[in-house]
């Protein structure tokens, strides 16, 4: 079996980003010094006063404190962005990075949302703006002269300089259209809230799915939220991200444990065993404890424990 591969969500959301750019830049670094493989940014701006920091930029900070992770989208709400101002931030953040991009796409979680009106973002039909702008980001982000049929009036757009088209994430749950989706386009499958058994399940149909389209099979990339350590602040923690979690998928306390990592960095390490054995390639870690640099050193025993 493939070694499980970690990777750090940077701090971007909620109260994290009064720390500022000096706190994006330390993870990134401590993240690669650790050993992780990849560093994530969210794309969460929804205009109502919610503290969240742009995740174009963010990946660009990461960038240039950084040699090896790579810099992964999780993920860009697609509906919220010309196609070609898209491909030419990937294509420059490709420039920048040494080709370190991984392109994490989705349909949105907030349509309606403030922030989504201010930029015209449409909140319905978001799985066709999204299917479209897969049909031609690799061509523009490759330098070549591209057609934008859902334009209007359907220019050809060439960027310059190209950049190597990065690896496609596509975000999204265990339903059906989400796995087409993937299959068609994705070289992983990004979701996040699901259980081992859950992710089998899906993991397998997305083979099925692959097969029918002669595509290799997408590689799943999971999302998990966790507060590790067992201490009076991680218990405090725990039982916010619990909340939290629990009305974001309106989920039972003891469903949020089963779609969590909590505890100490051994039981941590069980957890992640079992999502590798259930057909989990990759895991992108969401630390919501206060101590942030505690909880990535907490990350860090817990792989270290991966056999």
């Amino acid at each position: 079996m493939t070694p499980l591969k970690l990777g750090i969500g940077l701090p971007t959301l909620g109260g994290a980003p009064a720390a500022g750019l000096g706190g994006v830049t330390d993870v990134a670094r401590r993240a690669e010094a650790a050993g992780f493989d990849s560093v994530g940014a969210a794309d969460v701006l929804i205009g109502n006063g919610t503290p969240a920091l742009e995740s174009v930029a963010v990946l660009a900070a990461a960038a240039a404190v950084t040699e090896r992770v790579t810099l992964d989208f999780g993920v860009l709400s697609v509906p919220t962005r010309p196609v070609a101002m898209l491909a030419a931030q990937v294509q420059t953040l490709q420039h920048l990075s040494g080709g370190r991009v991984r392109l994490g796409v989705g349909i949105g979680g907030f349509p309606g949302s403030p922030f989504w009106q201010a930029v015209g973002a449409p909140a319905r039909g978001r799985g066709h703006v999204l299917d479209a702008a897969l049909e031609v980001l690799p061509g523009l982000i490759a330098g070549e002269p591209t057609a934008l049929p859902d334009v209007p009036g359907g220019p050809v757009v060439t960027l310059a300089p190209g950049a190597p088209m990065p690896p496609v994430l596509i975000g999204g749950s265990a339903a059906e259209p989400a796995l087409r989706r993937t299959a068609q386009y994705g070289d992983l499958w990004l979701p996040s809230a699901l259980t081992p058994a859950e992710v089998a399940k899906a993991a397998a149909r997305l083979r099925e799915l692959a097969a029918e389209r002669g595509r290799p099979v997408p590689r799943v990339y999971l999302g998990v939220h966790a507060v590790l350590g067992d201490g009076a602040a991680d218990e405090t923690a725990r039982g916010a991200m619990v909340a939290q979690l629990g009305a974001a998928f309106q989920m039972a306390p003891e469903q949020v444990a089963e779609i969590s990592l909590s505890g100490a960095p051994a039981r941590a390490a069980e957890r992640l065993a079992a999502y590798a054995e259930a057909g989990v390639d990759e895991i992108g870690l969401a630390l919501d404890g206060d101590d942030f640099a505690r909880q990535l050193d907490l990350a860090a025993e817990a792989r270290s424990l991966l056999t």
